[in-house]
This record gives C-alpha cells, sequence and structure tokens, in this order.
C-alpha cells in the first residue's frame, strides 16, 4: 500500500467471459474490472481468442491512445518536411533522384502499418 492510493499501480483485479462473439468466431468477450491507482475501480469490455489475448489487447489499445493523444498532425508534419528536407539534400550531394523516394515510401509504410495495428487492436468487436 502506498500513501498516495490504496494501489502503486493499475491493476486487473477481475475478469469474466461474457459470451461469444457473433460477428467474429472464435472471439470471445470479457469484462474486465480494473482497479486504478487512486483506488477506483470500473469495469471495461475486452476482446481476444482467449483471456490473455483479451488483456493483451486491452493494454494495447490503451497504449494506442496514449500516442494518440501525444502525436497530432503538427508532429508528423514537420517530421514529414524534415525527410523531404534531407532527401533534398543527399539529392544534391550524391547526384542521383532515388533519395526522394524515401520520404514517399515512409509515408506509405507509416499509413500502412498504423492500419494494420488499427485492426489488430479493434479485431473481434
Amino acid at each position: 500500500m502506498t500513501k498516495k492510493g490504496k494501489y502503486d499501480r493499475r491493476r486487473a483485479i477481475d475478469c469474466k467471459l461474457i459470451k461469444k462473439s457473433k460477428s467474429n468466431p472464435g472471439y470471445l468477450k470479457y469484462q474486465v474490472t480494473i482497479a486504478e491507482k487512486d483506488g477506483t475501480i470500473h469495469k471495461q469490455p475486452a476482446y481476444g481468442v482467449d483471456m490473455q489475448d483479451a488483456l493483451s489487447r486491452l493494454i494495447n489499445k490503451e497504449r494506442t491512445v496514449k500516442v494518440e493523444r501525444k502525436l497530432t498532425a503538427g508532429w508528423l508534419l514537420i517530421l514529414w518536411l524534415i525527410s523531404i528536407g534531407l532527401s533534398a539534400i543527399l539529392i544534391e550531394i550524391n547526384q542521383s533522384p532515388k533519395y526522394l523516394f524515401y520520404p514517399f515510401a515512409g509515408v506509405i509504410l507509416l499509413t500502412g502499418v498504423s492500419a494494420w495495428w488499427y485492426h489488430y487492436v479493434n479485431k473481434g468487436e
């Protein structure tokens, strides 16, 4: 026990199987009871092939929400402009236009990885 709250970190204190998913065969819906650091308790649904998978997906979804809050469109634009500027410098130094491909390939790759991650985290819901 800590002085600040009842728990020193967030904990899943209960997890119950609710039902099988109708839209995604093989996936199950669980009701997870979470105890927060300040001692409050709330319930949250989680979906997965088994309980471990459901808890893992719930944690990944919460991490994704944290990253989405901090990573705004402005930061993505700045990073993309830096990559274009860096490729322009490399084109000038090496006299090869192939470096122009890298910023666009990076954007396409990040978009693909983001779409795959979103699909992975939300599968079974």
